[in-house]
């Protein structure tokens, strides 16, 4: 355990088994990750987690400014990362010789770039009929949207779903890029894969995913789009799980910190009042004493603070919990305890989730790749003169 909370970097014995080859569920299969913007990495990276081996195909510019070093970020650990100029014939048959001995490409360009580039899904699995190719895009494949420019902020608004965050009487309000790059697309992606890797061992053959930040987005609330639909969700901030109720909403303390309370149930608001001596609030069955109660919630928690509120409702089930930043987050007895947050090469990240425990033993991951001078890229079927050779060419890094 590191200083801070989080576990530390169980380095290679976790993913590694003494022969230094990977293990987990996905050992064994290799995916050539394009280098994009957050949703295709992060895809890569819980593929990564699980024991795929990845290599990152990047720009050889930014390889080179990048150096030896193992890279920080979470979403590149357990991956390796090379520069190919696929601008370049020569580039473009060395991707080839490398997708050959893949079993998926992750690629995040606009639709019809792979394509331009000679890198496609007919390109590709034309040399490897098992081949599972993820296409990541704000938009998808197809539709009228398909070739413009956007972010999840606009995935999330076409999809209808920006329209249900926010407070009451206030503009819709984006939760940073969680719905649509990460949840809707990088998430969905890697469900995708592994999708389709199930499908390829009934066919033998790989198939094509086009993951759509859109299409996610929506797929996430099509709990809240058929309650809206019935009548049963109301405009946006009135509902109960969207900061209409008080009993379902963050408050602050004295000391300028915040609590949640999530306190839904009969027994569990019951708890609520008791641990805060609002006993004698009105019924919150009628919506018109939300006001009332809110005011009075909000007149108690901002009379103690946070720790004090933390000491009050310990080892209840008042569902009262204090917001945590991500500092705290890392050091807080659970979260230490379970190891959610680790440390691999001295950056303090989320671990890998979801855990798969085998007779109690639980799973590791990848770590960051340790640095080495040149990759061996001969297992990927590009031999090591043909590799100096485009080393020397500059379409290699």
């Amino acid at each position: 355990m590191s200083r801070d909370g989080a576990r530390e970097d169980p380095g290679t014995e976790a993913s590694q088994d003494g022969g230094g080859r990977r293990t987990g569920p996905l050992a064994g299969i290799r995916v050539l990750e394009l280098a994009g913007l957050a949703p295709g990495p992060f895809a890569g990276m819980m593929l990564a987690d699980h024991g795929a081996e990845v290599l990152r195909i990047d720009r050889v510019s930014a390889v080179t400014a990048a150096g030896e070093r193992p890279r920080p970020d979470a979403m590149d650990r357990g991956k390796r990362t090379i520069g190919l100029d696929l601008k370049s014939a020569e580039g473009v048959a060395a991707f080839k010789r490398l997708a050959a001995g893949a079993d998926v490409v992750i690629e995040v360009f606009r639709p019809g770039v792979a394509e331009r580039l000679g890198i496609g899904p007919d390109d590709l699995r034309a040399v490897n009929e098992r081949l599972v190719y993820g296409r990541m895009t704000g938009w998808g494949q197809d539709g009228p949207l398909a070739r413009t420019a956007g972010h999840d902020i606009d995935y999330v608004a076409i999809a209808g779903v920006l329209s249900m965050l926010g407070r009451a009487g206030d503009k819709p309000t984006p939760p940073i890029n969680i719905i649509g790059d990460f949840a809707g697309g990088g998430l969905m992606l890697a469900y995708g894969v592994l999708l389709a890797l199930f499908e390829r061992e009934r066919t033998g053959r790989g198939t094509v995913i086009d993951a759509a930040m859109v299409d996610g987005a929506a797929l996430l609330f099509a709990m809240f789009a058929h309650s809206a639909q019935a009548g049963l969700w109301g405009p946006r901030g009135t509902n109960l799980l969207d900061t209409g109720a008080p009993m379902y909403d963050t408050y602050a303390t004295a000391d300028g910190g915040y609590v949640a309370v999530g306190a839904l149930e009969p027994a569990f608001y019951e708890e609520l009042l008791a641990r805060t001596g609002l006993t004698d609030l009105p019924s919150r069955d009628d919506r018109a004493n939300w006001p009332e109660i809110r005011r009075r919630l909000t007149a108690a928690f901002a009379s103690k603070t946070r720790a004090e509120w933390e000491r009050i409702f310990e080892g209840s089930d008042a569902c009262v919990s204090p917001v945590l930043d991500i500092g705290e987050a890392v050091r807080h007895p659970h979260n230490a305890a379970r190891g959610t947050y680790v440390e691999v090469g001295g950056v303090v990240q989320p671990a890998p989730a979801p855990r798969l425990l085998d007779g109690g033993r639980e799973g590791g991951h990848g770590g960051l790749a340790p640095a080495t001078r040149l990759h061996d890229l001969s297992a990927w079927g590009i031999a090591e003169e043909d590799a100096k050779a485009l080393r020397e060419a500059g379409v290699l890094a």
